[in-house]
Order: C-alpha cells, then sequence, then structure tokens
C-alpha cells in the first residue's frame, strides 16, 4: 500500500513500540481530561464507548497528523479540533468504529489505512470513553469533509505535535470547576482538550522510544 520514500518503516516501528496492540483489553487505566495526574474525570454517569483515529501521513515535509475542525453547527463541541471519530454502535469494535467514523467524516476508506496500535483510553468530561487508534494513511489518499460534521480537514506536524515544548498548560472553568489542559496552539489553530490530551498521551509514550 505505501511505498518507503522517507523512511516509513523505521518510524512505524518505532510507534509500533511504543503503542498497545490493536485487539485486546486496555491494560492502563483511562487518562482524565484536563487530569494531569492521569486519573479518570468524575462524571456522575455511566460512560458511553468511542474511538478515534489519530491518521499519520508521510509527506514531503515530514509526518503530519490528520485533524478535523467540527461544523459550528453541532450540538457538542462546535467548531473544536478533533480527531476524526466517535460513539461506537451496538456490538461494534473500537477498531472498526474509528475507521467507519473515518471514512464517514473525512471520507478516507479503510483500505488506505494501516492500523498500528492503540494508547491510553480517555474519559472526557462530556461522559465518552474513547479509545484511541494510530493509523497510517496512503499518502495518495484523498480527503473529503461530510459537511454535517467536518467544518475543515488539515494537517498538522507530528514533530510539533509530540514536542514537550508545544504543550502548553491552561485552565479554564467549567460547569462551575476550575479545569486544567493542555492546548497546543499551532498556525492559528487552538488544539485543546481532550484532543490535545489524547496527543500528549500520545508523546508521552513516543517520547519514551528512542
Amino acid at each position: 500500500m505505501l511505498d518507503d520514500p522517507y523512511h516509513v518503516n523505521s518510524l512505524v516501528e518505532r510507534l509500533s513500540r511504543a503503542l498497545d496492540p490493536v485487539e485486546g483489553s486496555p491494560p492502563v487505566p483511562a487518562r482524565g481530561d484536563g487530569d494531569l495526574n492521569g486519573a479518570p474525570s468524575p462524571t456522575g454517569r455511566a460512560l458511553r464507548p468511542a474511538a478515534v483515529l489519530a491518521p499519520l501521513v508521510m509527506r514531503e515535509t515530514g509526518l503530519s497528523v490528520v485533524l478535523t475542525r467540527r461544523a459550528d453547527h453541532l450540538s457538542s463541541h462546535a467548531g473544536q479540533i478533533s480527531f476524526p471519530g466517535g460513539r461506537l454502535n451496538m456490538g461494534e469494535e473500537a477498531a472498526d468504529a474509528a475507521l467507519r467514523e473515518t471514512e464517514e467524516e473525512i471520507g478516507l476508506p479503510r483500505s488506505n489505512v494501516r492500523l498500528i496500535g492503540r494508547f491510553d483510553p480517555y474519559e472526557t468530561v462530556t461522559g465518552f470513553q474513547i479509545t484511541p487508534f494510530v493509523g497510517l494513511v496512503d499518502a495518495r489518499a484523498r480527503f473529503r469533509a461530510d459537511p454535517g460534521e467536518v467544518a475543515e480537514i488539515f494537517e498538522t506536524p507530528f514533530d510539533f505535535l509530540m514536542n514537550p515544548a508545544n504543550h502548553v498548560l491552561e485552565e479554564r472553568m467549567f460547569a462551575g470547576q476550575l479545569r486544567r489542559y493542555y492546548a497546543m496552539p499551532h498556525e492559528g489553530r487552538y488544539i485543546w482538550g481532550a484532543t490535545a490530551g489524547l496527543l500528549k498521551a500520545l508523546a508521552d509514550r513516543f517520547n519514551t522510544f528512542r
């Protein structure tokens, strides 16, 4: 599926060592949304299972991460930056949900994605437990946004997102409580909240393996 003019294989091998297998039960507890000690957020209700894909594409300038900006008319998280993904259907495996939602949201067929692993599940204050996967995307693939869900598809350099110097600690009031969270502003886009938390979790793993 993929050519290897930019040493993709060596990078994928490093990522694979840092990630958990695609299949199986999560070996680590979920991180909490904005909670720096890794503890789950107290939501007070049952968590709804969801899954996302962190799509990685090798460009001439290096590896990049595909992200989306959610449509402004959505009832929740409108206009925020996120990975493609969403809720699991009844009886659906998390990996299948991540690939299905990715195809629905950005028009990327699963045949153009090679899943290489997953990392820390993540609990959000909005009541979801997210299982995140990493997939290597064919550089020849083309994206097409679903206007009902996605306002914009863009790419951000992997090196920037994995660099701890670019993980900015911020805080704001949410539902009457002071929340602390990471943000990763880049070229006028504000990556924050659960998406930044997921990227921080991925960076923590990736930077362990040199």
